[in-house]
């Protein structure tokens, strides 16, 4: 499918989420396609904890240890790779040492992109007959998630400077700015509502470095 667009100059195609065992034996196929030159290079591969125990617990088919083989396998084969993924804090029975895992996992990828969520029992899962934890210490552990999550620099600011191709896809209004992103997927916004570049692409240098996007003119 990414092949057959290559003829349609601008167009871009993005790859949604999937679970890791639907490609972790897949990789060299699925970096082949994030390597087209019309497909964005990121992917969001959820992980939901860093503990195998927890894992085990939501019934995911894979450990800890293979989600890291997958990340260090596509960041291999797609050095300027954005991954995002996904942390369910204060799952039933997580205890502190597994809290601590996850801190562990997530201070040593460093995602650009982490969606961290408390647990919400859905009635009738088997989860929901599990004892539940405290709302206190669920909220207390998403908070030391969060706390790290911003932490860390998304983007480095020896971007500063730097020209990157940018294909713009929306204005948000809130800011006044025209919204966009390069092949790696890095959010870029440049100041006023640009509706003649929605649906084009253009070189843009890179003049400021923020938690959530890459301040830029177009070059």
């Amino acid at each position: 499918m990414a092949a057959a667009l290559r003829p349609y100059e601008g167009v871009m195609l993005k790859v949604g989420m999937t679970n890791p065992p639907y490609i972790l034996w897949h990789l060299d196929a699925v970096a082949e396609v994030l390597r087209e030159p019309n497909v964005f290079e990121f992917m969001h591969v959820p992980v939901q904890s860093g503990s195998d125990a927890v894992l085990r617990r939501m019934v995911r088919e894979y450990t800890v240890d293979e989600f890291r083989w997958l990340v260090d396998g596509l960041r291999r084969l797609v050095p300027g790779l954005s991954l995002a993924t996904d942390i369910i804090c204060g799952f039933p029975s997580e205890n502190d040492e597994d809290a601590a895992q996850t801190i562990a996992l997530l201070s040593e990828y460093k995602f650009p992109f982490v969606n961290i969520s408390q647990f919400y029992a859905r009635p009738g899962t088997p989860a929901a007959r599990m004892k539940q934890l405290p709302p206190a210490v669920v909220k207390r552990r998403s908070g030391e998630v969060s706390a790290l999550f911003a932490s860390y620099s998304t983007y480095l600011p020896e971007l500063v400077g730097q020209q990157f191709r940018v294909w713009f896809s929306e204005l948000d209004k809130k800011f006044g700015q025209t919204v966009g992103h390069t092949k790696t997927y890095a959010k870029v916004v440049v100041q006023g509502m640009r509706a003649e570049l929605l649906g084009t692409s253009h070189m843009c240098n890179i003049v400021a470095v923020q938690k959530w996007h890459l301040t830029a003119e177009l070059a």
